[in-house]
């Protein structure tokens, strides 16, 4: 975990580390098309949290895909560090899957049900041509930070686990890949209030103590100001609200975006009373012990 805390830590904060400009996905329909996303432009930098924010459909989880490159663009260009990776491919674009890691929404849909955790974990490491003679510490020292002994993880299968071990994992297996960012899609919208709140405390610490620079794809505006630096709400493919957390709670300027926080009851006042630690929603409750 060292060479990911210093490579973070050595990043040009005022530089994005990824970028998207002008970016449209348009999708042919019989009859005609539908642009998911619509001239989208949105800057990455080190070490902070930047959640998406939107209902089913906005174009948040598109957007996300574009940025993974699992999806072509139909305009616009996508940056990492500089470079043009719009149209990347081949070992240029397996060496960027290797800096940007993403957690999806289904924890079990990523898993192959017949194989043990230390299976998947280890062939991720060959497949990524890691170091094979290294892979056992790297996978205890990734699964212990995120709060999985390894002794008891490594030897069990998905379904011996519970959702929130499961995304623990999955969070654990892009840690490995020592990634720049990570691309965390609806990563809590399957697991129950305690399990989730643990998970977003993972990503807390990510962006506390090793300074990653991550992605957060939700619904769920409360999910976002407990965990976030900035915020982009999305409605209908479009960005109709940027900013930093404090200014989208406390002064919403967009009626879509007064509608998300009207979701989420009290709030904007337990804000302003402070009676918990800042930017944590009133709503979730503490994190189950065994979790």
């Amino acid at each position: 975990m060292t060479e990911i805390v210093s490579a973070a830590v050595a990043a040009d904060h005022s530089t994005p580390v990824l970028s998207a400009k002008d970016v449209t996905k348009t999708f042919k329909v019989a009859g005609g098309s539908i642009t998911a996303v619509d001239n989208v432009s949105v800057d990455f930098h080190a070490g902070k949290v930047l959640a998406v924010v939107g209902e089913s459909g906005s174009g948040k989880s598109t957007l996300a895909r574009m940025l993974l490159r699992l999806m072509p663009v139909t305009s616009g260009t996508i940056t990492y560090q500089g470079k043009d990776v719009t149209n990347l491919g081949g070992s240029e674009l397996r060496r960027y899957w290797r800096d940007v890691q993403a957690v999806f929404q289904d924890p079990f849909a990523s898993f192959n049900q017949f194989f043990s955790v230390g299976h998947m974990l280890k062939r991720s490491l060959r497949l990524a041509e890691l170091d094979k003679g290294t892979e056992d510490q790297l996978i205890e020292t990734c699964l212990g930070y995120v709060g999985l002994k390894s002794a008891d993880a490594m030897h069990k299968y998905p379904h011996q686990l519970s959702g929130g071990q499961r995304q623990r994992v999955m969070i654990a297996r892009a840690l490995m890949m020592n990634p720049k960012v990570l691309l965390a899609d609806e990563a809590t919208s399957m697991l129950d209030a305690s399990l989730r709140v643990s998970v977003l405390n993972v990503l807390q610490e990510l962006r506390d103590n090793l300074h990653l620079t991550v992605l957060f794809i939700t619904h769920d505006i409360g999910q976002a100001c407990y965990l976030a630096d900035e915020v982009v709400v999305m409605e209908h493919g479009l960005v109709v609200e940027h900013g930093t957390t404090d200014e989208v709670i406390f002064t919403p300027q967009h009626d879509y975006t007064k509608r998300l926080l009207a979701d989420v009851p009290d709030l904007q006042g337990s804000l302003k009373t402070r009676s918990w630690e800042p930017g944590a929603p009133a709503h979730v409750p503490p994190p189950a012990k065994d979790s």
